[in-house]
């Protein structure tokens, strides 16, 4: 066999080679998908039956007495429940996107292949932040949303809060500072995922709707 002919074969089988790897790779990301979406939903379901299953909180709670609220200097802390080993603060919902999960009450990488995860804040000082994986049925849509569009969280102990999107942008990996910060704007929520690829995040602000 020729060198041209060898280095030809050579070529062929390295195509071939590249191809399948791309095809598995493909393969393995369409799987890991949609595991994180049944994990999500299978958290989820369990979830709720906790939250049913509270009691609770009475009015007098919810306002204590303008004495005790006055008294009353540190914010409330969002109260969590485990559901396999895992604490979690609450449920997401976006109806534009048909999207509703249930929200980890800390972060970690291992973590936001289960569920999306409280990066930051709290809805009780007005700057959470939340962030979750680019799957399609996790954080995957968020690029989408548009301003006004409706996000509800909806806390363990069955606390509803109402927000909208202000606005999306996108930021770089390293600006950390810039996520939290509240100087680029009043947010009371912030929901944020990579970009495929994880070159940039998206990054969409809202805000308390108005009752």
């Amino acid at each position: 066999m020729t060198t041209r002919k060898k280095l030809g074969l050579a070529c062929m089988i390295l195509g071939a080679v590249l191809l399948a790897s791309a095809v598995a790779l493909l393969a393995y990301n369409r799987w890991d998908d949609w595991r994180a979406g049944k994990a999500a939903d299978e958290i989820q379901s369990a979830l709720k039956v906790v939250m049913v299953d509270l009691p609770s909180e009475t009015a007098e709670e919810e306002e204590p007495y303008e004495a005790e609220a006055e008294a009353e200097e540190e914010p409330r802390v969002m109260n969590t429940v485990e559901i396999d080993g895992d604490e979690y603060i609450g449920i997401l919902t976006i109806p534009s996107l048909a999207l509703e999960l249930p929200i980890m009450a800390d972060w970690s990488y291992p973590k936001l292949k289960i569920a999306p995860c409280r990066f930051a804040g709290s809805v009780w000082t007005d700057d959470m932040v939340i962030c979750g994986h680019n799957y399609s049925r996790h954080f995957g849509n968020l690029k989408y949303l548009e301003q006004g569009n409706t996000v509800i969280f909806t806390d363990v102990d069955g606390n509803v809060f109402s927000y909208e999107v202000a606005e999306t942008v996108i930021l770089q990996p390293t600006d950390v500072e810039e996520l939290l910060s509240q100087d680029s704007g009043d947010w009371d929520l912030t929901l944020v995922t990579c970009t495929v690829g994880g070159k940039t995040r998206v990054t969409v602000r809202c805000v308390l709707a108005a009752e």
